[in-house]
């Protein structure tokens, strides 16, 4: 049966992402994966998890299977809004809501926001389950390029400057997906200030920000909003467990009338027990500590991958030096394609991320590519940046 004249022009219009086709090959055992989005799962508190999920099926069984209601479970919304308050994020107009994952945050406020042609400000490179997000509105994605302190802030006052209906700004402010760069606190306030002079929302994205393994803490652009204006998204899934699918979103409450009915309708609630398990780990395991054990061993990660890049990259290549998060992007010179490079290291039992799967134009040649270091050993790092600088030494 023929189904292309069946499928939606949204669908049609998603392309095909490289990701997809890495999470194919993460079953091989002879694949070195620097293309994974994820701590590293051996600190994931499964034992600790699992204890959780016992007591709470044996003593509320009943209540964490039944239907919860779409806003998230009260508990849990109570342990966000604190933790928010401790970071000054949160005002008396804004509520939460807890989603499954910051991807469906991210989703809900696209589809409650976008209108077909409707503009978004983009990060380049950004996330590409945001930037999909998006396209499947059929949103114009205008972008705007990543420097050494975040977002290029004349680029985005020039877009708002020449193009109609943009709704909103997206950025991913701290250990940014792909770059690992963390947007200055010069520029979160001035981001604001752009917002409010073409009155258009901020979506702050904050699903690394904890994972901060040098340096201080950068206030969130939410903590500056006095109106209404920033959207803050977050997520349990680097700290805690990613399977579980458990975040939220912090936005004003005329915003959040119109996420939870588009909620309802997306999956009527996130599942009642994972939020459960997430508020009894919080309440009774030292929740901060685990954090900050995740964020040094993703900072000896970085190092280790940084050290790798140092004895076996061409010195053509430059890679950026976060202070956490679990990211590295790297910059071949001009004109090289990293999607050819990407082929050829995955023959080579090396998998990356190319850059152009991270741009708001797909099919543009990019020379960057991400690399993660938090899914395999110090060894593993060390073996698979030794045959992927030998792989890269070819293309300079």
């Amino acid at each position: 049966m023929e189904y292309s004249n069946l499928l939606s022009e949204r669908v049609k219009s998603l392309k095909a992402s490289a990701i997809r086709e890495i999470f194919k090959m993460l079953g091989k055992s002879n694949i070195i994966s620097f293309a994974g989005g994820i701590p590293s799962p051996e600190l994931f508190p499964a034992k600790e998890l699992g204890k959780i999920a016992d007591g709470i099926l044996e003593k509320n069984g009943a209540k964490a299977l039944i239907y919860g209601i779409t806003e998230g479970y009260a508990p849990l919304i109570e342990i966000v809004e604190k933790r928010n308050a401790q970071k000054n994020v949160g005002k008396d107009f804004d509520q939460t809501i807890i989603t499954t994952g910051a991807q469906q945050a991210i989703d809900l406020v696209g589809k409650a926001l976008l209108n077909e042609g409707d503009g978004v400000i983009v990060e380049a490179p950004s996330f590409i389950g945001a930037l999909n997000s998006f396209r499947s509105y059929n949103a114009r994605l205008f972008e705007a390029e990543v420097k050494e302190d975040g977002i290029d802030l004349e680029q985005v006052e020039n877009i708002l400057k020449t193009e109609k209906n943009i709704k909103f700004i997206y950025t991913i402010t701290t250990f940014q997906n792909p770059t690992g760069i963390t947007l200055s606190l010069e520029k979160r306030k001035k981001l604001l200030e752009i917002a409010k002079k073409y009155n258009c929302l901020i979506l702050e994205d904050n699903p690394y920000g904890e994972l901060r393994f040098r340096g201080e803490d950068v206030a969130a652009i939410k903590s500056f909003d006095d109106e209404g204006r920033v959207m803050y998204v977050g997520s349990f899934s680097k700290t805690l467990s990613p399977g579980m699918r458990v975040g939220f979103l912090t936005c004003h409450k005329d915003i959040m009338d119109r996420v939870v009915v588009v909620k309802q309708v997306n999956d009527v609630h996130t599942p009642l027990l994972n939020q459960m398990m997430v508020t009894d780990y919080i309440n009774n395991y030292d929740f901060d500590e685990h954090i900050k054990i995740s964020a040094q061993k993703c900072g000896e990660k970085c190092a280790a991958m940084l050290d790798g890049a140092k004895k076996y990259f061409p010195d053509s290549v430059s890679l950026t030096n976060p202070d956490g998060g679990i990211f590295l992007w790297c910059t071949m010179p001009e004109g090289i394609d990293t999607g050819k490079i990407f082929e050829k290291a995955v023959e080579k039992g090396i998998a990356f991320v190319p850059g152009r799967t991270c741009m708001a134009d797909i099919d543009k040649v990019s020379n960057c590519f991400r690399l993660n270091y938090t899914t395999v050993s110090n060894e593993k790092i060390d073996e698979g940046m030794k045959i992927l600088g030998e792989i890269l030494k070819e293309y300079v």
